[in-house]
């Protein structure tokens, strides 16, 4: 763990410090990816987790609108952009040590894909995986042909 996130343990609450230092410590993975788990802001529904590299968040956190890292695409990644269905930022904090982000957004319609809400509707309970929500708008409306990311 970094000296900025040690002295973060530590720290009285409303400290701060500059973004510029606590980015520079962001623990991104050996392909300079971090984790993003994206939250609806006022109803706490976590609706996916997706990547993002530095570039991306700190597009995310100029422009309010989130951007991820799309390993399948290997690109930039911004949400809604082939959909429509778009977050856009209203907070983004990162775990004690550094290594996940949490991004608490206002989410326009579905965030997964397949037309659901959330990316987390198959509950693993009871030695069955069950579905625990239908699309809202089927995926084909979404994107004109299936997809593998949202």
């Amino acid at each position: 763990m970094s000296d900025t996130f040690k002295q973060l343990e530590r720290a009285e609450l409303d400290a701060r410090l500059p973004i510029e230092r606590v980015l520079a410590e962001v623990r991104f993975n050996q392909d300079g990816l971090i984790p993003a788990i994206a939250q609806q802001h006022d109803s706490g529904e976590v609706l996916m987790m997706a990547w993002m590299n530095r570039e991306a968040l700190e597009e995310t956190l100029a422009s309010g609108r989130v951007c991820y890292w799309s390993r399948s695409r290997g690109k930039l990644w911004r949400k809604g952009e082939s959909s429509g269905q778009q977050q856009h930022l209203r907070a983004a904090s990162l775990d004690c040590d550094g290594d996940t982000l949490l991004l608490q957004v206002e989410q326009s319609g579905p965030a997964c894909h397949t037309g659901r809400r959330s990316c987390f509707y198959v509950a693993l309970e009871g030695g069955e995986a069950r579905i625990t929500s239908e699309p809202l708008i089927d995926p084909d409306t979404l994107y004109g042909k299936p997809s593998k990311e949202g």
